[in-house]
């Protein structure tokens, strides 16, 4: 049964069974830690699992060492964050409040009784995936963000953050709770600061530094091989890493913003099977991660793959942007598409600042009681005026054509249209934008007969065409003359994903005359793990 994020105070009182802490007695090594000593602390690796025997541990405050939340940690129950699963970093401090014994085991060890014990591995899961949740629901982390809305650099870290399912705090500059984290942290009170916990301001803020915090960018060996390298970490590639390790392939999935894709800053997904009231992108996407980590599957993220080369021993090699490198036997492309820019003036000077490319509840703080501008007329941008509705004084889908028929599901644009909140122009277009540091307004132009006029806003999100990432294949494989990825067929390859390079394979999106939806790239992710485990498995030495 599907538990993922149920109420964490149900799921902590599921013990762990006798046959359960026996395993976990073996593996593990007792450890006593006297009253007030710290078991963890933010940004140490999460290596091991501990479970308490007796006594009893508290979460800690990062800012004031005072306990953090009214329960605490006692025997029969374990210590443990989301990111044990993938090696990540602790992201609260832990405390013993009285003499308490412990069982620990190393990470490891305790993924391999996992692996052994489905039963043990649900609960575990369960609970670990419960208090992320309650971390993000309460907006509870050691990572601060200030003055948030005031600063380019600091909305970024938000959105790297929020998409990635990392917990944090953002309060407003001149905030009294800006100001005591400011003391706390001896930073100006009337900056915009990134902080983790009370010794730890991140300078020049990047989401590279803040996944380092979390230990999310692991430090990958160079040359470190791998059976499938999976580059792309949207609904496509996430299932063929789930696939991948529930085959037993090393596998490594490479992301460059955040786990998803473009799936994942969809706000309600409603025609995916399983979830007849709807589930947002991010969600789904990060069960699936979980999942995917569960069976063994690695992801490096934010690592962008900007070359890819074929060895002589017929394996690949990958570079990152980071000029890191790591080797497969095989390789998944699924990096998707990206939004189009529109052909404006002063664009780029506005992304980030009025110009989105996603809207999730990061970007609805920002449009909030305001006329808020979508360009596009697919399902995402569909899902996209339903969500900033709720947010918006009013939200104005421009539609170049003189429809949605083609282009959006039937169910989807019939709730635009009975929308009061939401008006629908056919035939029309952005032409100008207007404003200083930040948007303030845009002009629209009708196609039909070029009248322009200009309407205040401050946000504008753009969702039109797509555009595939493809550039980083170095010539490697045959695209079409729109730059998908051709497959099967097309080139006279066997499976429907292989491409015109033994041992590349394609799915999802960037795929060419692929089906453009979440589903269907899950389906390919999902069936393509059998070709290349035929591949891998043909390569091995007798």
């Amino acid at each position: 049964m599907e538990t993922i994020g149920p109420d964490l105070r149900v799921m902590q009182r599921v013990p762990l069974a006798a046959s359960h802490v026996a395993a976990i007695r073996a593996a593990g090594v007792p450890r006593l830690y006297p009253a007030g000593t710290f078991l963890a602390r933010p940004g140490e690796p999460a290596d091991r699992f501990v479970y308490v025997e007796d006594g009893e541990v508290e979460v800690v405050n990062p800012f004031t060492d005072e306990r953090h939340l009214p329960s605490t940690l006692g025997p029969t129950q374990f210590m443990g964050e989301i990111a044990f699963l993938n090696g990540g970093s602790w992201s609260m401090p832990m405390r013993a409040v009285i003499d308490t014994n412990v069982i620990e085991v190393p990470r490891t060890a305790m993924l391999r009784l996992m692996a052994e014990i489905p039963e043990m591995s649900d609960i575990v899961i369960t609970v670990l995936a419960a208090r992320r949740r309650r971390q993000l629901d309460s907006r509870d982390g050691t990572l601060v963000l200030i003055g948030e809305d005031d600063d380019r650099a600091v909305r970024r870290i938000a959105e790297f953050a929020s998409r990635n399912r990392l917990p944090y705090r953002s309060y407003a500059l001149g905030s009294a709770e800006a100001a005591s984290v400011a003391t706390s942290c001896s930073v100006p009170a009337d900056r915009p600061a990134v902080v983790f916990g009370r010794n730890t301001v991140v300078t020049d803020p990047t989401p590279d530094r803040v996944a380092q915090l979390f230990g999310l960018n692991y430090n990958l060996m160079d040359d470190e091989a791998f059976d499938v390298l999976i580059v792309g970490g949207g609904p496509a590639g996430v299932a063929a890493g789930v696939y991948a390790g529930a085959e037993g392939l090393r596998a490594l999935v490479v992301e460059d913003i955040a786990i998803g894709g473009q799936a994942g800053t969809s706000s309600r997904i409603e025609n995916y099977m399983g979830f007849p009231t709807g589930i947002s992108g991010a969600d789904l996407i990060w069960r699936g991660e979980v999942q995917a980590v569960k069976f063994g599957t690695r992801f490096a993220m934010p690592r962008r793959v900007v070359k890819l080369e074929r060895l002589e021993d017929g394996a690949y090699c990958a570079t990152f942007d980071n000029d890191q490198r790591v080797r497969g036997q095989a390789v998944v492309v699924a990096t998707g598409v990206q939004y189009r820019r529109l052909p404006i003036d002063r664009l780029e000077a506005f992304e980030g600042a009025g110009i989105y490319y996603a809207a999730t509840e990061i970007e609805a703080r920002y449009c909030k009681n305001t006329e808020t501008i979508i360009v596009g007329g697919g399902n995402s941008a569909g899902q996209a005026a339903m969500f900033l509705s709720r947010s918006a004084r009013h939200v104005r889908l421009l539609v170049r054509g003189p429809s949605l028929a083609t282009s959006m599901s039937r169910y989807l644009s019939s709730r635009l249209e009975a929308d009061p909140a939401i008006t629908i122009e056919y035939g029309a277009e952005l032409s100008a934008l207007h404003g200083d540091d930040a948007l303030e307004a845009v002009t629209i132009r009708t196609i039909a007969d070029g009248t322009v006029r200009t309407i205040p806003t401050c946000a504008v999100f753009v969702m039109v065409g797509a555009a595939p990432n493809t550039g980083w294949l170095s010539g490697l494989v045959e695209l079409d003359r729109n730059g998908f990825v051709l497959t099967g067929e097309a080139v006279g390859a066997g499976s429907p994903y292989a491409t015109s390079q033994p041992g590349i394979f394609a799915v999802g999106d960037v795929r060419a005359h692929s089906v453009k939806r979440v589903a269907s790239s899950v389906g390919e992710g999902s069936v393509v793990i059998s070709k290349v485990w035929d591949y891998v498995r043909d390569r091995e030495p007798a």
